[in-house]
């Protein structure tokens, strides 16, 4: 598995056990490096969405996982910023009746799911995410446009099947 950082606290030569077993990392990718560098480090991103100034490398750990850091590049392809989306923060920023999925998709990657109800006749973009410990779930309901008309946040039940 390879991962980019994300939180903080972890150190020393436990960093790679303590991301792999807890999912905490510090974030571990330098301003100006390569597109190079970090590929050989991190692997293929899971996308790659162009910039007017250059190119995003996504790093999603959706479905499974609750993170999704965007590795910004400029236009000599040297890393520019680092951050994990997947936050009250990050979410705040879409803005309804103006946002698209394209945007959804180049901002936070790929959702976690695609869902349906029958209260919305669209799409509906759902992230997984983590609030300190508690797993959440960040909505996005698109209309037969694509275009963003509301969002919402909750708690993320997981029904446990042992039998």
């Amino acid at each position: 598995m390879r991962v980019i950082g994300f939180k903080q606290g972890c150190a020393g030569t436990m960093l790679v056990a303590a991301t792999l077993l807890t999912g905490c990392a510090v974030e571990q990718v330098k301003l100006g490096t390569s597109r190079d560098q970090v590929t050989a480090q991190y692997g293929e991103p899971s996308a790659v969405v162009q910039l007017p100034a250059g190119q995003r490398l996504q790093y999603s750990r959706q479905p499974a996982g609750q993170s999704a850091v965007m590795v910004d590049l400029d236009a000599n392809g040297q890393v520019s910023s680092v951050r994990q989306v997947l936050n009250p923060a990050d979410f705040s920023r879409v803005v309804v009746g103006k946002w698209t999925r394209a945007d959804a998709l180049a901002e936070f990657g790929r959702p976690a799911s695609v869902d349906h109800v029958a209260s919305w006749s669209g799409d509906i973009l759902t992230y997984r995410w983590r609030d300190i410990n508690v797993p959440m779930q960040f909505y996005a309901y698109l209309d037969a446009a694509q275009i963003v008309q509301r969002t919402g946040v909750g708690m993320e039940y997981r029904r446990n099947d042992r039998r």
